[in-house]
């Protein structure tokens, strides 16, 4: 069980690192987009740096439960990182 948990907990390491660089990249864009509310996009920015903060804090729970815990906070980790993934595709609609 720990080999499955550490393999998933890899796999989502690489995708929120991937939302990091996502997250920089949105903050680069908007600074040079002009005619846009770029105080409400800063905004839903750090909103977005804040789901990214909790769910690596989530993460580094995760790994240091025992299996049990894990198995029970493995469901909302999946929420959390759900609700980042579909936060993360707002901003960038709007570039």
């Amino acid at each position: 069980m720990a080999e499955q948990r550490d393999a998933y907990m890899e796999k989502f390491k690489v995708k929120l690192d991937e939302w990091n660089l996502e997250i920089e990249q949105l903050r680069v864009q908007a600074k040079g987009t002009h005619g846009f509310d770029l105080v409400s996009f800063n905004k839903q920015i750090e909103s977005l740096q804040a789901k990214g903060d909790a769910l690596k804090a989530k993460m580094g729970d995760l790994q240091t439960r025992g299996e049990a815990a894990w198995l029970d906070l493995k469901d909302g980790f999946g929420t959390a990182w759900k609700d980042l993934g579909d936060s993360i595709d707002h901003p960038k609609s709007k570039l």
